[in-house]
């Protein structure tokens, strides 16, 4: 089966917004980890360098699966690695 290079980078652009699509994820998981660290700096503000640095290092973990997802998209629309011309 022969498919022309138009529908090829079509399905390369659909599949370019499905991956960054997975920037949801780590934004809300975020979001929450910076909500519970506020709180738990108002709980014990002594504590605020141990809880910022656990929760700025559990952030960044995290925000791994956005950059992959992003990385994902922008080889599919710039890389154009199905067109074998």
């Amino acid at each position: 089966m022969e498919f022309n290079d138009n529908f090829i980078l079509g399905c390369s652009a659909i599949g370019a917004g499905l991956a960054v699509i997975a920037g949801i994820g780590p934004g809300v998981g975020q979001g929450i980890a910076a909500g519970y660290g506020a709180s738990a700096v108002g709980r014990n503000p002594g504590a605020q360098g141990k809880i910022m640095s656990t929760m700025l290092l559990g952030q960044a973990v995290a925000e791994t699966t956005g950059l992959y997802g992003l990385l994902v998209a922008m080889l599919l629309l710039f890389v154009k690695p199905l067109l074998m011309k």
